[in-house]
């Protein structure tokens, strides 16, 4: 096959790493990939969020199936233009994939599954969100209803908090994305990532993850697109998961299917975990990053064979080889992140550190510049390892990370720590 990746991030370089172990794959192009997919595969650069665009690349250059990385093409309709112009895509349709792009969606259709989540209210405008907040005391959670980067959500733990957490909403610092406002009750509990592969039918699941969103060690700190991550989460029980398939996905996936946008594509399920009772936090269209790197990285060629399928409406004829290991990968981010941050600065030490089954240094905002490596974004590298136990992988982890020199950069000591405490 012909395989044809969109994104640039860590994500999309754990995709692409896992699909090229599999020998059905003859080419991969990665667009518009990074510094460390290019050592991989071929980059292409065009516009991925412009459907026309991406299939006009993928009958350019005989794709035979694509695999959509990032919530942005997704939320503009891609995976839709693709299924139109006759390609096999992995990717929820632009309908289905509102689960993510909009909070206030994945409420309205929780309400009509039954399916257990926060208490909350939407609103347009920021008189109304101030007066819900009047009845509503702190703790509670902010978030801007459409896509922000995995930034737009605030915990306010007093009322000021709060109240200045809407007018951040709405005077446009996340965009659109902030245009109409969710307040949710404050869940108590600890929170785990589950990923299932869905067909419109089938619901398949591929394994747990945490991830930390706090900057600091110790969860401190504001949030951020993710810091780090394990896998699998131990607070995310066979029996924990089970009940999250029977009260919160399958019943969303068949409201889906009732409202006429079967979902077909990756489903993450954020989940709030306490006295083993599951309740829903958020749902994504697309691996989460990190926890993609951790999931490729235990799940390997298999991937190519599992999306494939998915893509094919044959999941219920698959099933997921799992190996008794664990992986952690921890995030080198460029300092001043989630703030402004500056952009050029030189990695070394790259080209000494292991890359095969059990330790791999994911890619996400790097750029070759004159022979060397540079940050180009917030996040920029993911060094990802597995081990037989979990705290031997972040072990394996921490001493790649220490091998890398990078003076511009830095990174949480403790990714891991709820799972080995």
């Amino acid at each position: 096959m012909n395989i044809l990746i969109l994104g640039s991030g860590g994500r999309e370089h754990s995709l692409a790493w896992a699909v090229l172990q599999n020998p059905k794959c003859d080419k991969l192009i990665v667009a518009p990939g990074n510094a460390g997919i290019a050592a991989i595969a071929e980059c292409a650069s065009f516009d991925i969020d412009n459907g026309a665009a991406v299939v006009g690349f993928a009958d350019e250059n005989s794709i035979d199936f694509v695999i959509i990385g990032p919530e942005a093409p997704l939320a503009a309709g891609v995976a839709d233009d693709l299924r139109n112009a006759g390609f096999l895509v992995f990717g929820p349709s632009k309908a289905a994939a509102a689960l993510e792009a909009s909070k206030a969606f994945t409420k309205e259709i929780c309400d009509a599954a039954q399916a257990p989540t926060a208490a909350y209210g939407h609103f347009t405008d920021a008189a109304s969100a101030r007066a819900y907040l009047a009845d509503h005391p702190a703790p509670i959670v902010i978030k801007a209803d459409g896509l922000a980067a995995g930034k737009g959500v605030i915990i306010a733990e007093t009322d000021a908090e709060a109240l200045a957490a809407v007018d951040t909403m709405f005077d446009g610092t996340f965009g659109d994305a902030g245009a109409e406002v969710v307040i949710e009750e404050f869940m108590d509990g600890e929170e785990a990532s589950f990923f299932v592969l869905c067909d419109g039918d089938t619901v398949l699941p591929i394994g747990t993850a945490q991830d930390h969103k706090r900057v600091g060690d110790g969860d401190t700190g504001p949030n951020t697109g993710g810091m780090g991550a394990y896998s699998p989460a131990p607070v995310l029980t066979d029996a924990i998961a089970e009940r999250a398939l029977a009260e919160i996905i399958r019943p969303t996936m068949a409201e889906m299917s009732r409202r006429g946008m079967p979902y077909q594509g990756v489903l993450y399920a954020g989940l709030m975990i306490k006295d083993g009772a599951p309740r829903l936090v958020e749902y994504n269209a697309r691996f989460g990053d990190p926890e993609c790197q951790v999931l490729m990285m235990r799940l390997g060629a298999q991937v190519l064979d599992l999306l494939h399928a998915a893509a094919e409406t044959r999941l219920s004829d698959m099933q997921v080889n799992w190996a008794e290991d664990h992986a952690v990968t921890v995030v080198m981010a460029a300092l001043g992140y989630p703030g402004d941050y500056d952009k050029g600065s030189v990695i070394s030490g790259l080209d000494a550190l292991p890359e095969d089954s059990r330790n791999m240094v994911f890619h996400a905002g790097t750029a070759e510049k004159d022979g060397q490596i540079v940050a180009v974004g917030g996040r920029v590298l993911n060094v990802t390892a597995r081990g037989d136990s979990l705290a031997e992988a972040q072990a394996r982890a921490y001493a790649m990370v220490d091998a890398v020199d990078w003076p511009g950069g830095f990174f949480r000591r403790d990714i891991g720590w709820r799972a080995l405490t």
